[in-house]
């Protein structure tokens, strides 16, 4: 399989930069796999899983959320909000970072906090199906 240029940041660091034979993230209108060719396509990220299969053959599993997605001829990026490979991911910290979003869901007071508790519950649930 053809394999292309993949970047992946965030705003901790870079993550991957080398060759890939597929990215797959997901998007706010869904999950979208990228292989080598694919045509120029720029879109905002969502939160789940995203995952890479290397030059090599090997996939990664990882949690991300927010960023953008940019594919051109020379180059496919992946600027993410959040990224976290699978085995980094702290399963204890995520559980309670799911508990904690609960908590604030049953006590939110307005629409906002109960948008942003939501968001942090769903960061928290796909830590846990990633990392587990």
């Amino acid at each position: 399989m053809s394999s292309f240029h993949l970047q992946i940041v965030t705003p901790d660091g870079e993550f991957f930069d080398g060759p890939a034979q597929r990215v797959r993230v997901r998007t706010i209108n869904g999950d979208v796999a990228i292989l080598a060719g694919h045509i120029p396509y720029v879109t905002a990220l969502g939160t789940g899983e995203a995952s890479v299969t290397t030059e090599d053959g090997t996939d990664r599993k990882a949690a991300a959320s927010g960023g953008m997605l940019s594919v051109t001829p020379e180059i496919v990026r992946v600027v993410a909000t959040t990224f976290e490979w699978a085995e980094n991911i702290d399963v204890e910290r995520a559980k309670k970072a799911k508990e904690k979003a609960e908590d604030r869901i049953k006590k939110a007071q307005n629409a906002k906090e109960l948008e942003l508790a939501k968001a942090k519950l769903s960061r928290a649930l796909v830590r846990l199906n990633v990392g587990k």
